[in-house]
C-alpha cells in the first residue's frame, strides 16, 4: 500500500517566525551599528564640523569661520580646475572603460579554444592593487627606459615625454585607470552575458537579426541594470580610487595653469589635509566630494533608472 504524499504548507501568518519584542532584533544588529558609528558616522560628523573651522595642527588650534572654508574653496581658481579636471577625468574613465569592458567580456563569452585562458588574463589586473598597478604603468612608460618608448624609438624614432608634457600625462593616468577598472567590470559582465536567455538570442537569430542587432535589439537591454550598477561604481572609484595611480605616475604634476594636470579631487584633499595641514579646506573638500556624489548619485537614479529594463 502507497503512503499518501504529504504537500508543504504555508503556515498561518499567526504562527510565523517573529521576532519576540522590539529590542531583540536592535539587538543584533547592535555590533554592526558600533562598527559603523566607529569607522563611518563620527568621523563624517567630525569632518563635517571641522569644515567649519580653520584649524592648525602643528599649534593644536582652531577658529570658528562658519562657511568661509567653502566659500574660499569655491572661489579658488585651482579648486576650480581641479574639479574640472576630475569631472573630465571621471567622464573618460566611466565611458571609455564601461564600452571596453563590455566588449572583451562579450568577445570572452564566445564559445572559442582557450576561452578559459582569455578570460582568466582579463580578470588578472582585478587582483593587483592600484600602487603595484601604478609601478607598473610608470615603469612601462618611463622616458629613458620604459619599454614603450624603447618600442617607439626602434620603430619611428620618438620617445615621448609622457611624464612631463600635460596632456599626455593626464591621458597616461586616464589609461591606467581604465585598465585597472577592466576586470572588474568584465566580471560582472562576463557572468550577466552567460545568463542571458539563449532561447531570446537563438528566436532573434532564427529572425534574421545579424550579430549587431542581436547585441544592440536583445542582448544590451538585457544588460542595462549591471550596467547602471556599473556606472555608479566606476563614478566612485573615479573620485575616490585614483589617488595611488595619480601619487606614483605624476605626484599631480606637471603643471597646467593653476594646478597640476593630474590634480584630482582626493588628491588635493590629500595635499591641503596631509602635505600642507589644512585641516579645514581638506573637511571641507571631503564634504563637497560627498555632496558631488550624491548629486551624480541622484542624477543616475532620476534619469538612468528610466533606461534599464528588468526583464524576465
Amino acid at each position: 500500500m502507497t503512503q499518501p504524499v504529504r504537500t508543504a504548507t504555508a503556515a498561518p501568518a499567526d504562527e510565523r517566525a517573529v521576532f519576540k519584542g522590539a529590542a531583540l532584533p536592535w539587538l543584533f544588529l547592535l555590533p554592526t551599528l558600533a562598527i559603523l558609528a566607529v569607522f563611518i558616522y563620527l568621523p563624517a560628523l567630525r569632518t563635517l564640523k571641522l569644515a567649519a573651522y580653520r584649524a592648525n595642527v602643528i599649534l593644536g588650534t582652531e577658529k570658528f569661520v562658519g562657511l568661509a572654508n567653502f566659500a574660499e574653496l569655491l572661489q579658488s581658481k585651482t579648486y576650480q580646475q581641479v574639479a574640472l579636471q576630475t569631472l573630465i577625468f571621471m567622464l573618460l574613465t566611466v565611458s571609455i572603460g564601461l564600452l571596453l569592458s563590455l566588449a572583451l567580456a562579450w568577445l570572452a563569452s564566445r564559445p572559442i579554444r582557450g576561452a578559459k585562458t582569455y578570460r582568466l588574463l582579463l580578470i588578472y589586473p582585478y587582483a593587483l592593487s592600484p600602487a603595484i598597478a601604478g609601478t607598473l604603468w610608470l615603469f612601462l612608460f618611463n622616458p629613458e627606459i620604459g619599454v614603450v618608448n624603447q618600442i617607439l624609438g626602434s620603430l619611428f624614432h620618438v620617445k615621448p615625454r609622457w611624464l612631463d608634457d600635460p596632456f599626455l600625462a593626464f591621458g597616461l593616468v586616464t589609461l591606467a585607470a581604465v585598465w585597472k577598472g577592466l576586470a572588474y567590470n568584465i566580471v560582472f559582465y562576463l557572468a550577466s552575458i552567460q545568463n542571458l536567455p539563449g532561447d531570446v538570442m537563438e528566436a532573434a537569430e532564427i529572425d534574421g537579426a545579424s550579430p549587431a542587432q542581436i547585441f544592440w535589439r536583445v542582448a544590451f537591454p538585457l544588460l542595462t541594470p549591471i550596467t547602471f550598477f556599473l556606472v555608479f561604481t566606476n563614478v566612485v572609484s573615479a573620485l575616490f580610487d585614483s589617488f595611488a595611480l595619480t601619487d606614483i605616475l605624476t605626484k599631480g604634476g606637471p603643471y597646467y595653469h593653476n594646478a597640476g594636470i593630474t590634480t584630482f579631487l582626493v588628491y588635493q584633499l590629500y595635499q591641503d589635509g596631509f602635505v600642507n595641514f589644512k585641516t579645514g579646506a581638506a573637511a571641507a573638500q571631503a564634504a563637497l566630494m560627498l555632496a558631488m556624489v550624491g548629486f551624480i548619485s541622484w542624477i543616475q537614479f532620476r534619469m538612468g533608472e528610466k533606461q534599464v529594463h528588468y526583464g524576465n
